[in-house]
């Protein structure tokens, strides 16, 4: 496991600039550490990270099935409507405009995510929400909640124009839960939020 801090990488992207990830950093110390999920760079948090080949395999088997339990906190603009719900919509590339993504009633995929209320802070009309993303479509938590009318603070690409003046993007990969492949015995990895 590793916490990965916002605005790195998870791995290497194109170009020299953008060599420094967090599986460079892991496989200083561990050179046989192997990716098995990513996040956005923008996003922090917990990332599962496998030690050879056959493990990563495993691991990654766990995700593909769906058999991980993820829990994000953010903090999105506006107060919603329902204190518990689901946002079951399809997501697609945005060709034109990549990275983005967007939701697509024809050729997108089915892309879930169930979210609850934790807190509304009515002086700056912002609230932290829990987010349990059920499929794991790229970028699916921030263009769902923009889709609802509720873009998560600090996110540029799909958020309000202002957010280019926030700090970062509030999202953070905070729970993960799975049984582990070997020992058959349930793991629940926490990170603490910073914001």
């Amino acid at each position: 496991m590793a916490n990965k801090p916002a605005g790195l990488l998870a791995v290497p992207g194109r170009g020299a600039d953008k060599q420094d990830c967090l599986i460079s950093r892991i496989q200083q110390a561990f050179p046989d550490a192997l990716i098995v999920h990513r996040l956005d760079m923008a996003t922090s948090g917990l990332l599962v990270l496998a030690l050879g080949i056959e493990m990563q395999r495993r691991l990654s088997q766990l995700f593909r099935e769906r058999e991980v339990e993820k829990r994000y906190l953010a903090v999105v603009h506006g107060s919603l409507q329902d204190p518990v719900g689901e946002i079951d919509l399809p997501i697609g590339s945005d060709w034109p405009n990549r990275p983005k993504q967007q939701v697509n009633h024809i050729s997108g995929k089915r892309s879930l995510t169930r979210y609850r209320l934790l807190s509304h802070e009515e002086s700056i009309n912002v609230s932290r929400v829990e987010l349990e993303p059920v499929t794991g479509r790229t970028h699916q938590l921030r263009v769902h909640l923009a889709a609802i009318g509720h873009p998560i603070v600090g996110d540029t690409l799909y958020g309000h124009a202002a957010d280019g003046q926030a700090q970062r993007l509030l999202l953070h990969a905070r729970q993960l839960s799975f049984i582990h492949p070997v020992t058959g015995t349930r793991l629940t990895l926490c990170s603490h939020v910073s914001f």
